[in-house]
């Protein structure tokens, strides 16, 4: 009867939340947390997590100001993504209520390099609020490509693969042609002055002669995994 009450909006003032989402959609409005006060991030989570104690509530790219607001209005969330930070200020992603992990489905998330994990946090993160099961495996970049072909079989075995890299972003082109699963490519701003910030990676891999590669954002982890989620929803739901 509550949300019904409330309708397909929960109008706050300055945010107005869209509670017809994971009808829709599948899953919930995700709260992105640069560019709000740490006030207003916590009221927003208070009042998603109002609309249902099973509700997933996911907050992308906090600050620890914004955390520390929460922690004097809502519960501690089961989990805080804060071992990487994605900046010198801190986004960190938090989760409340993580959706029941879903049987026989997992993503592979690869990584050019170390500093590449920051934003493959992002994609575990949001993979784990809403029950996929993830699969990291970190600093497989061309420059050792044995890396990479000594972990193929696990890669292999994944019903998705994303694979986050920056510098020039080969990396999602070789995996692209070595696997059967639909592949997800995150080019990311690491990398020296020609990289440019994430262009490079970028447009290498848009120009990929890998057949079938996605490419999201550049530093679009949160992007990626929404992908990841779409693509076994859709094919579950195909299946039944």
């Amino acid at each position: 009867m509550k949300r019904l009450e409330s309708g397909f909006l929960l109008d706050l003032g300055y945010a107005r939340l869209d509670t017809h989402r994971p009808l829709r959609q599948g899953f919930p409005e995700v709260i992105y947390g640069p560019g709000k006060t740490p006030e207003q991030v916590a009221h927003i989570v208070e009042a998603l997590l109002y609309q249902g104690e099973a509700s997933t509530v996911l907050l992308s790219r906090a600050t620890t100001s914004q955390l520390d607001a929460l922690r004097q209005i809502v519960a501690e969330p089961e989990t805080f993504y804060h071992g990487i930070s994605l900046s010198d200020s801190g986004h960190f992603s938090a989760v409340w209520n993580p959706a029941p992990l879903r049987e026989g489905v997992r993503v592979c998330v690869i990584t050019g390099g170390t500093a590449d994990l920051s934003v493959a946090s992002e994609v575990t993160a949001v993979l784990y609020a809403f029950g996929v099961s993830s699969d990291l495996i970190p600093d497989c970049g061309v420059a050792g490509i044995h890396r990479l072909l000594e972990q193929i079989e696990r890669v292999r075995s994944a019903d998705v693969v994303v694979v986050v890299a920056g510098m020039e972003g080969a990396i999602a082109s070789v995996v692209g042609g070595l696997v059967r699963a639909p592949v997800i490519a995150v080019p990311t701003s690491t990398g020296y002055g020609a990289s440019l910030e994430g262009v490079t990676a970028l447009l290498s891999m848009l120009s990929s002669c890998a057949p079938g590669l996605s490419v999201v954002g550049i530093d679009n982890g949160f992007g990626a995994a929404v992908s990841a989620i779409r693509i076994l929803d859709y094919g579950s739901s195909r299946l039944d």
